[in-house]
């Protein structure tokens, strides 16, 4: 758990930090996979563009002026719409960026925290973190992927958030009340 381009927050970091340490045992017990090395970063929506190229690149393992610009591009629209993003990482781990700004209350950051806890475990399971990749290397521009390809890892995104925005339930545990407090905050 750390922070980036986040001065400050100090009671936020910590609220964060006791929860992350609760969610993970949560997730890790309730949804099928294991539980990667997580690293949670919060982090402003300036900060999440940055930690988002670099985590790409880093993905992709390719770095020429035409895929870092389109990454910085993606990241931007990315982190003006989300609240967080789980990214694997090339050594297997998991980053998860939260933006700090756009989570109120410790309700609406358990249940986003549990929902991309959700994601960190899915991309345990077999042929998700290649498939990740491959999309990943064709948004760039690296690599091609086919049109079949594209089509199923749509398809599969869909069923991974699904089951991501069917666990936020579990936030309730951590704190009671949270996922009705989010959802009315949202």
């Amino acid at each position: 758990m750390s922070t980036h381009k986040l001065p400050g927050y100090g009671s936020t970091l910590r609220t964060a930090r006791r929860l992350t340490e609760q969610a993970v045992r949560l997730v890790d017990r309730a949804v099928p996979g294991r539980m990667p090395d997580v690293e949670v970063v919060l982090t402003t929506e300036r900060g999440m563009v940055d930690l988002m190229v670099a985590a790409d690149i880093a993905l992709a393992g390719h770095a020429d002026r035409r895929a870092l610009n389109r990454a910085v591009r993606q990241s931007r629209r990315t982190a003006r719409d989300c609240q967080a993003r789980a990214i694997p990482k090339p050594d297997g781990g998991v980053l998860v960026l939260i933006d700090a700004d756009k989570h109120p209350t410790p309700g609406a950051f358990a249940v986003t925290l549990v929902h991309e806890l959700v994601h960190a475990v899915q991309f345990s399971r077999r042929g998700v973190r290649e498939r990740i990749v491959r999309d990943t290397r064709a948004a760039l521009g690296v690599e091609r992927q086919t049109g079949r390809q594209a089509r199923e890892h749509v398809r599969l995104l869909k069923q991974e958030e699904s089951e991501a925005y069917g666990c936020e339930h579990l936030a309730d545990q951590l704190i009671p009340g949270a996922t009705a407090t989010a959802t009315a905050a949202a």
